[in-house]
């Protein structure tokens, strides 16, 4: 039996007067094709200044005015994914970067996907895409560095440098990142399916 949306979090009352009218801004996501799942409230948020006073306008999914999203055309994303949907985050896509569903974020998140040559500042290192599962949580402050592998089902404590791959099922935290425990299966809701 699937849970209902109302089993995972609590909604103060405004925010469920807002959903019974959501329909009415339909609209706003022509302007985000890739935030399917993304509920409409945050859409709107993020829409005066990034579409209208285009602050990551290019973007395809939402982003906080005091996040920077680089090479977004390099990032995949899955559903009710939007990498810097929260507070000053960095996301560089320059070698790729393949996000599952469902990715939460803290604020101040990096993610970078390319480093600069240690011999030559102005080159930039080829390395493989970070890839980042399903259902992944990544704590505030974090950042994961090029070529990561982050499995499905992870919490990434605050603070965190990601220096080598994490595999599914597990909460890690520390610089460097170090798997703390196993982590038991996710719950919530499965927007693979939406």
């Amino acid at each position: 039996m699937e849970p209902s949306k109302d089993d995972f979090t609590y909604r103060p009352k405004i925010v469920k007067a807002f959903e019974k009218i959501s329909f009415l801004f339909f609209w706003v996501r022509w302007f985000y094709p890739k935030a399917k799942g993304v509920p409409t409230l945050y859409l709107l948020y993020q829409f005066p200044p990034q579409k209208i006073l285009r602050i990551n306008g290019s973007v395809p999914w939402p982003v906080h005015y005091t996040s920077r999203v680089l090479y977004h055309k390099n990032i995949k994303v899955g559903n009710r994914s939007a990498p810097g949907n929260n507070s000053g985050c960095y996301i560089q896509g320059r070698n790729g970067i393949e996000i599952g569903h469902n990715l939460r974020m803290g604020p101040n998140v990096g993610l970078i996907s390319a480093n600069h040559d240690l011999n030559n500042y102005d080159r930039w290192v080829k390395s493989e895409p970070i890839r980042i599962g399903d259902n992944v949580w990544v704590g505030m402050n974090s950042v994961v560095m090029p070529g990561i592998k982050i499995g499905h089902n992870v919490v990434i404590g605050a603070d965190s440098v990601v220096n080598k791959d994490i595999p599914s099922n597990s909460i890690a935290a520390g610089n460097p990142c170090e798997i703390i425990k196993e982590k038991p299966p996710y719950t919530g809701f499965d927007y693979s399916k939406l």
